[in-house]
């Protein structure tokens, strides 16, 4: 992401917020920016599961300080925004999966704050999220040491057992 982009970005928040919106999507050039006033939404980066990253050109994708630069732009004006590309992941990174199926929750408890978020350091042993079957919970963890880069399941979904959760890149 230039700064041109960068600065687009930012002009977007600046009219999303003006314009009153609860949510707002805009995609061009590979990649989809959703504003969203409700905090709950969290800060998101979400890449499609049917995309190989091993398989993208290095060109395809987005450098990790430019979505963090991007979403602490807007998160500077109060809202919250998610990056969606299938550019946006690194092959690098590692990525956290779901031992089993079940529902995806990103806090303990409803309204209460996430476990991580986006560019948060994290230990091997750091609880990520819960995931959730017939009441009970399994607690999902880093497995490694990094920093959070993408969060790729919104909360209350149905997820599959293997299905990426995190992406995180390793100190």
């Amino acid at each position: 992401m230039n700064e041109q982009m960068l600065n687009d970005v930012n002009q977007l928040a600046i009219l999303f917020k003006e314009g009153g919106w609860r949510e707002l999507q805009v995609t061009a050039d590979g990649f989809s920016l959703l504003f969203a006033m409700d905090p709950n939404s969290g800060l998101v980066t979400v890449a499609p599961a049917s995309v190989n990253a091993a398989s993208l050109p290095a060109a395809a994708l987005v450098p990790a300080p430019a979505i963090v630069a991007a979403t602490a732009a807007v998160a500077d004006k109060g809202m919250s925004a998610a990056i969606i590309g299938a550019g946006a992941v690194d092959p690098a990174w590692h990525a956290v999966t779901a031992p089993n199926l079940g529902t995806f929750y990103r806090s303990p408890k409803p309204g209460s704050p996430p476990f991580v978020e986006l560019g948060q350091q994290v230990a091997a042993d750091t609880e990520l999220c819960l995931l959730e079957v017939m009441k009970l919970f399994t607690s999902v963890n880093a497995g490694v040491a990094g920093t959070i880069m993408q969060v790729c399941v919104a909360e209350a979904e149905l997820v599959e057992g293997d299905q990426v959760l995190f992406y995180i890149q390793r100190n």
